[in-house]
């Protein structure tokens, strides 16, 4: 309900919150999770991208995309979906995200 208020709150001033969800790699269990995200986002009538990026992403390329996230206008939210592939160290790519996203 709270978020609800928010969101009718932010639309009032003209402003469509956003979510991105980053999945790397192609596991099942995450990759529901981030449609059941991506569902929610409809319900509640939020903007909602999907970036589904290659297992052999390398974890430079992670943290260039967060950094275009991070200036997105459109995204107010970033969602890296966890486990990340071994060849990437989560902690930094979730410390690259924003604190204010």
């Amino acid at each position: 309900a709270e978020l609800q208020g928010e969101i009718r709150e932010l639309k009032a001033k003209g402003v469509m919150p956003g979510l991105a969800a980053v999945l790397v790699g192609e596991n099942p269990a995450s990759a529901t999770y981030v449609h059941m995200k991506g569902k929610a986002c409809d319900e509640a009538g939020l903007y909602h991208e999907t970036i589904r990026l290659p297992l052999e992403t390398t974890e430079a390329e992670l943290l260039a995309l967060i950094e275009r996230l991070n200036a997105d206008h459109k995204i107010h939210g970033i969602l890296i979906q966890l486990p990340l592939p071994k060849h990437m160290d989560a902690r930094r790519v979730l410390h690259r995200v924003n604190p204010a996203k």
